[in-house]
């Protein structure tokens, strides 16, 4: 695999990597964390592609693993064949459900993997595809993206969670969201029945901006507010290692995963 193709490896303890083209420049960090035995997440990050995305595996470690694994290997080859094949990528509106469709071919084939093995697998999904000044982000799940553009961080995802929609309804409040016996189980999936869509949006990727890309080990360690003061005052290409160590001694139970893609285009 090409190195800027490179995917974080689901077994190993920590796995971590840099790469810059055309522009872009792309760091990650993906760990165990300080509870879990295996790492059920899984990255990919390939600048030449302009496509960086984020997963976290659900049903078990074997099980959790291979879903990541297979969305990571999945969602870059089917995006590849229908851009190549498909839309204008000067039209909005056709690349955005382009991305839909993509995830949603991966959502059939993850859920015709999970029952052909008898057992239930999926993964949350975070995607940015950069096209010269356009950012195009998909997700689902509660696996988050953030742009930090003229020193403001803006969270561009809305969790796809059980406790997120009792917050929106004003059901529960932010405290009791942090400790919610419910936390942690996602409304929408890669892997899951049905054909449920990814959110997709597309945003101005000014130069200098950055953007993180991350599982939920972080932010039920961090708040917004930690999350931004982290990725304002370390280095890009330092800023996953900073925020991964900042979780783990802020209590994450889960696997950690952070990618950080900075735009160095003028």
């Amino acid at each position: 695999m090409p190195p800027e193709m490179e995917t974080t490896d689901v077994v190993r303890h920590r796995a971590a990597g840099q790469i810059h083209a055309r522009g872009l420049s792309a760091a990650w960090v993906s760990d165990t964390g300080v509870v879990r035995e295996k790492n059920e997440d899984c990255c990919l990050a390939s600048a030449e592609a302009g496509l960086f995305l984020v997963a976290d595996g659900m049903g078990g470690e074997r099980a959790g693993a291979r879903a990541a694994r297979m969305v990571a290997d999945l969602v870059p080859e089917l995006l590849a064949e229908c851009l190549l094949s498909g839309p204008d990528e000067r039209d909005v509106q056709q690349v955005e459900d382009a991305i839909k469709d993509v995830v949603l071919e991966a959502n059939h084939r993850v859920r015709s993997e999970s029952a052909r093995i008898v057992g239930k697998m999926g993964a949350t999904l975070v995607l940015a595809l950069v096209r010269g000044e356009r950012l195009h982000v998909a997700h689902m799940g509660d696996s988050r993206a953030y742009l930090l553009a003229n020193d403001t961080l803006q969270r561009l995802t809305c969790d796809h969670a059980v406790v997120d929609i009792l917050l929106r309804r004003g059901a529960i409040t932010s405290e009791q969201a942090r400790c919610h016996p419910m936390r942690g189980q996602v409304s929408r999936y890669v892997g899951m029945g049905g054909n449920a869509s990814a959110d997709v949006q597309t945003l101005r990727w000014p130069p200098g901006a950055r953007l993180l890309l991350c599982t939920d080990g972080l932010t039920e360690a961090l708040t917004d507010e930690r999350i931004e003061h982290l990725l304002k005052e370390a280095e890009p290409l330092a800023a996953p290692e900073d925020l991964t160590e900042a979780a783990k001694k802020g209590g994450s139970r889960d696997n950690i995963t952070v990618m950080v893609v900075q735009n160095r285009l003028p």
